[in-house]
């Protein structure tokens, strides 16, 4: 593939090689360092002149300082005259800021929030990125915040690949949303199943904790999977397979997206009902997989290797929104 260059920032470089590994490239050099003060200094060690540039960066980690690290990369890479510059973030960072909440706003009895996702998308398009490559954004419209085109992927076939491939049972089971905002993406999944599906309605008194849940929908006797787009101190999670338990589920399986697992997520999982708690590898698990043998992992690289090989050759990435790339 001519004119085209691969950079990977420090926050998942084991992603970065794979995704170059699978399009027969090698990584370009780049040196990223910080100064004695915290300031983040960033080096591209090849020629990028009129090239087609590719970072990939996730939003994991440090990540503020990973954001600021694919800033610079960018914007080091368009003053350096690259024709075009792709931003590859697997998982958007700060994508649960994304509206002014109104439950929240009632309570407090003002509306102060911020809406930080639409920041991140103006400090990416003012850095210079020209296109963005992103995957299971956490609400869909955040597409709309920015100027530039985006592209956003879906884990769904490799969920789906999954689930046929590692569940027995899956013609008897019912894939559940641990809460409403997610109801679309499962309807999806049983569509695609045929099979049916439940939802758990929520009630949280503050964030990162929940009040009271209400199942609706029937798993008795069948082996219920919860499907998010993202799981961080999975207090909803593990309360909702708490939930289906007490309704009669014989197993419970959870597929989430992006597995941040952050506080006591791991503590939760380990003395949870789950069956596997299955994650893809936008965020890197090696180190949450030593400590918790419930968490797997869904490798999507080739699906985000496919994407950059069909943006770069300007051909359609619809088709994967429905297929895995072989």
């Amino acid at each position: 593939m001519p004119n085209i260059k691969i950079f990977s920032g420090s926050s998942h470089q084991d992603l970065s090689q794979k995704i170059a590994d699978r399009l027969g490239l090698e990584l370009g050099k780049v040196v990223t360092k910080k100064f004695s003060n915290q300031e983040t200094c960033v080096e591209i060690g090849e020629s990028v002149r009129g090239e087609d540039v590719y970072i990939v960066q996730s939003g994991c980690g440090e990540i503020n300082d990973n954001l600021m690290e694919l800033l610079i990369m960018i914007n080091a890479c368009k003053i350096a005259s690259a024709s075009r510059v792709t931003a590859v973030i697997p998982c958007f960072p700060y994508a649960r800021q994304d509206k002014k909440d109104k439950v929240r706003d009632l309570r407090r009895g003002s509306s102060r929030a911020p809406i930080s996702a639409k920041l991140v998308a103006n400090m990416l398009s003012v850095a210079g990125a020209d296109h963005i490559i992103t995957m299971d954004l956490h609400a869909s419209q955040i597409q709309g915040f920015f100027d530039i085109p985006v592209d956003n992927l879906y884990a769904e076939p490799a969920v789906l690949k999954w689930i046929k491939e590692n569940i027995p049972e899956w013609k008897n089971c019912t894939i559940v949303s641990p809460d409403a905002g997610g109801a679309k993406r499962v309807t999806s999944i049983a569509d695609r199943l045929n099979v049916d599906f439940a939802l758990i309605h929520k009630e949280r008194k503050k964030a990162n904790e929940v009040d009271r849940m209400v199942l609706v929908g029937d798993v008795k006797d069948r082996v219920a999977i919860l499907v998010d787009d993202m799981a961080d101190t999975c207090g909803t999670i593990c309360h909702a397979a708490d939930k289906l338990v007490s309704a009669g589920a014989t197993k419970v399986y959870a597929i989430l997206t992006h597995g941040i697992f952050s506080g006591p997520a791991i503590s939760r999982i380990n003395n949870a009902c789950f069956e596997a708690v299955v994650v893809t590898n936008t965020i890197p698990q090696e180190d949450k997989m030593k400590q918790c043998p419930k968490i797997q992992v869904i490798d999507i690289s080739m699906i985000l290797a496919e994407a950059i090989r069909r943006t770069h050759n300007g051909e359609s990435v619809s088709y994967l929104f429905s297929h895995v790339p072989l």
